[in-house]
């Protein structure tokens, strides 16, 4: 009966231990972006695509490298780890059969407009599905990446090309025409170099120097990307 009873102890530690750890988990990839960052700039508040998509461009030619195959997809988790922070999605609570992060549902908290195209248009895609689909499964319903016709709806198209207008309007990139043999082709080189070292510098700063393995300690950028599951360098 003793051993019985500590066993009983044990198990009821164990649960209030692990709903503890994913309350901490939803609290990182939750958080709102209206706190502000100590390393933000305090003239220019970059969204966490324009970022993604600011760190794949280079600088003087102004387009990605076409080996590079996994921006579309990093884009597409960008969104989704962007609207987790402001407060519009959460993932679903982890169950006793416990799921990597990208296997769990994407749930709708709050289809409030964030006022960016990007993010708008994908909280009404979230909205009229029913039931809701894992993160994995959105990244590729949203990267057009699916099989299934009628889901092709879901597919955000141009998302470079207007996340780049984005970063046109705030200054750190302009636009020019360059022409590749057959075909003319719209670049964005790099103006604001300033604004984009800076971004290296926090990316550095958080991966090598102040890295403690400990999501909940981490910048709250870098470990939203790690709750997400996704890589963005």
């Amino acid at each position: 009966m003793t051993t019985l009873i500590h066993r009983g102890k044990r198990v009821e530690v164990g649960r209030h231990a692990e709903k503890r750890l994913e309350a901490e988990e939803h609290a990182v990839v939750n958080q709102t972006l209206g706190e502000e960052d100590p390393g933000d700039s305090k003239d220019i508040r970059l969204t966490l695509m324009e970022e993604i998509l600011l760190l794949g461009l280079k600088d003087k030619e102004g387009y990605t490298s076409f080996w590079n195959d996994c921006i579309s997809s990093g884009l597409r988790g960008g969104i989704l780890i962007e609207l987790a922070m402001r407060g519009r999605v959460q993932l679903e609570p982890q169950s006793m059969r416990k799921k990597r992060l990208l296997d769990r549902k994407v749930l709708l908290k709050s289809d409030a407009p964030t006022g960016d195209v990007l993010l708008d248009e994908t909280l009404r895609h979230l909205k009229a599905t029913e039931p809701s689909e894992t993160v994995q499964t959105w990244i590729e319903l949203l990267t057009g990446e699916t099989w299934n016709p009628f889901k092709l709806q879901y597919q955000l198209r141009n998302v470079r090309e207007r996340i780049a207008k984005n970063l046109v309007e705030k200054g750190i990139l302009t636009t020019e025409k360059q022409n590749f043999l057959l075909f003319d082709m719209t670049t964005h080189p790099v103006t604001n170099t300033t604004e984009k070292q800076r971004l290296v510098k926090r990316l550095q700063e958080s991966l090598l120097d102040r890295w403690v393995n400990d999501p909940h300690r981490m910048d709250r950028r870098t470990s939203g990307a790690r709750q997400g599951g996704f890589r963005i360098y």
